[in-house]
């Protein structure tokens, strides 16, 4: 990562600060730290960024803004915890949909000839175990979810002629402000960002970053529905 130029979405708390910090860290040349409100991105050594990516204006903004990134770090996201039949309505759907889906592939879009001019770098989506498990209780994140893991391979397929590494990472439980209701061992943001940063220097496309999310993928030969994963259903019961 020495001498990388990063941006890192949702980068003010959480998965986002973490990747941010462990960037520096590593000896990154500029992390450019994107919020909503910049002024939430206090640590020293980053660069605040506004960007709401759900924003045509402020995604064309940021690829402009940031023309030397070589390494695109697509962490931001919601939950509503929706279901999708039970619920009042689709609003929930909607709107993880236009973050967790359409605002991710917004960015890709952006910074995909971004990254071309600057040699190829990488791209890093922020998943889920929820891309493979699915959940009635927080069925509409699981939707998105799972569309941006297809988006993901789609343009892997799509950005592999221009040099471009894309990695999936995919997780369970990440001890931040999303899973603090959740009552399941946890995985330390610190944690997850260096194992991602170190899939990035191998040039892995895959992180599956516990050993839950490991047993999801291991299991998805089996029978819809059927994966025998209880951890996951129970954490939000």
């Amino acid at each position: 990562m020495r001498n990388t130029t990063a941006l890192v979405t949702g980068a003010n708390r959480g998965l986002g600060r973490a990747f941010a910090l462990a960037l520096l860290q590593r000896g990154a040349k500029t992390v450019y730290a994107a919020a909503r409100d910049p002024r939430t991105v206090t640590d020293p050594g980053l660069t605040p960024v506004a960007l709401d990516i759900t924003d045509p204006a402020q995604v064309a903004a940021a690829a402009e803004l940031c023309s030397d990134t070589s390494l695109l770090l697509n962490n931001a996201g919601i939950l509503r915890g929706s279901s999708l039949i039970g619920t009042d309505s689709l609003e929930g759907a909607r709107a993880e949909l236009e973050t967790n889906l359409f605002g991710t592939l917004a960015m890709c879009r952006a910074f995909a000839p971004v990254l071309a001019r600057n040699g190829g770098g990488a791209v890093v989506n922020m998943l889920s175990v929820l891309s493979w498990h699915t959940l009635p209780q927080v069925g509409s994140y699981g939707v998105s979810k799972a569309a941006a893991l297809s988006m993901t391979n789609a343009i892997r397929e799509e950005l592999r002629p221009q040099g471009t590494l894309t990695v999936a990472v995919h997780a369970a439980f990440i001890d931040t402000d999303m899973a603090a209701g959740v009552d399941q061992p946890k995985t330390s943001p610190v944690d997850v960002a260096h194992q991602v940063l170190d899939a990035v220097e191998a040039g892995r496309e895959e992180v599956l970053a516990d050993a839950l999310t490991r047993q999801v993928k291991a299991a998805l030969s089996g029978t819809p529905g059927a994966s025998g994963v209880t951890e996951v259903s129970r954490a939000t019961r």
